[in-house]
C-alpha cells in the first residue's frame, strides 16, 4: 500500500507542477538564496494533503512547509521540486522526491521526473523499478572504468579546490550535473556514481532506498549511513567496490 500510494500521489502531484512548467512565474529568494515558486509550494501542499488522507498518523517533513508530527515514528520526507533552478529555466531535469522513513531510517524512495515521464521507486529489502520495469545498478567495480557525475561542482570547488581537482581526474568519463536525476540514473544502470555536496535531508533520504534496492551504495563522504542529521555530503555508487574507491579519492 505504501508503494502504490506513493506512486499515485507522485503522478498526481506531477500534474500540479507541470501546470507551471515553462510558464511565467514569480520567483522568491529564500533566506539561503535558493529560489522558490508557487509551483514548489502548491506541489508540496498537494502531496502533504494526500499523504495525510491515507496515512493520518504519519509525520511529514517537506522542504517548503516544514515538519508536522514526530519523525521518531513513521514519516514522509518530500522535496516537491528538486531543482527549482532547472524548473524555472525550462530544463526538464528537475525532479520530485518522496521518501518514507521509520524512525528516521529510509524504507521507500521515489524519484519522479515529471517532464521526462519517469518514475523510479525502490523499497528497503525489495526491488527497484522505473515505470514498473525492474532496474539494477551496473556491475562496475573499477574507478577507471566508471562514468561519474559530479553534482554541485562549483560548491565542491569552493569548499575544497584540491578535492575538486582530484574529482575532475577520476573515472573513465566525468560529467558536471545537479539535483536528483544523476542518482536515479545510477539506480537505472545508466551511469556508475555521483559525488554530491550541500544537500538537505529531503534531498538525499528519499534516494537511499531506491539506490540500495537497485544494488547500489549511498552514504556520506565518510562512508557512514545517511540520517536526518548527516552533513549533506553524499556519494552514490553502483557497487561496494566502486564506492570504496570513490571514498578513497574523496578522503585523499
Amino acid at each position: 500500500m505504501i508503494k502504490s500510494e506513493a506512486v499515485r500521489i507522485a503522478h498526481e502531484a506531477s500534474a500540479v507542477a507541470m501546470q507551471y512548467f515553462r510558464a511565467p512565474l514569480d520567483i522568491i529568494e529564500k533566506a539561503d538564496d535558493s529560489p522558490v515558486t508557487v509551483a514548489d509550494r502548491e506541489t508540496e501542499s498537494y502531496i502533504r494533503a494526500e499523504l495525510a488522507k491515507v496515512f493520518p498518523d504519519h509525520a511529514i517533513f517537506g522542504e517548503e512547509h516544514g515538519i508536522s508530527g514526530s519523525l521518531d515514528g513513521p514519516s514522509w520526507i518530500i522535496d516537491p521540486i528538486d531543482g527549482t533552478r532547472s524548473f524555472i529555466t525550462g530544463s526538464p531535469l528537475f525532479g520530485m522526491l518522496i521518501g518514507h522513513l521509520d524512525g528516521g531510517v529510509p524504507q521507500l524512495g521515489l524519484v519522479q521526473m515529471p517532464a521526462l515521464g519517469e518514475t523510479f521507486v525502490g523499497q528497503r529489502g525489495g526491488s527497484a523499478e522505473c515505470n514498473g520495469a525492474p532496474i539494477h545498478c551496473r556491475p562496475t567495480t573499477r574507478l577507471d572504468q566508471a562514468m561519474v557525475y559530479i553534482n554541485e561542482a562549483e560548491r565542491i570547488f569552493s569548499h575544497n579546490p584540491a578535492l575538486f581537482g582530484r574529482l575532475c581526474r577520476i573515472g573513465h568519463t566525468r560529467r558536471m550535473a545537479y539535483d536528483c536525476y544523476p542518482h536515479a540514473m545510477v539506480a537505472a544502470g545508466r551511469i556508475d556514481a555521483v559525488v554530491d555536496f550541500g544537500l538537505e535531508p529531503y534531498d538525499y533520504l528519499p534516494l537511499v532506498s531506491l539506490i540500495e534496492a537497485a544494488g547500489g551504495v549511498m552514504t556520506d563522504w565518510e562512508g557512514a549511513a545517511l540520517t536526518l542529521h548527516s552533513d549533506g555530503r553524499v556519494v552514490t555508487a553502483a557497487t561496494p567496490e566502486l564506492h570504496q574507491a570513490l571514498l578513497a579519492q574523496i578522503t585523499g
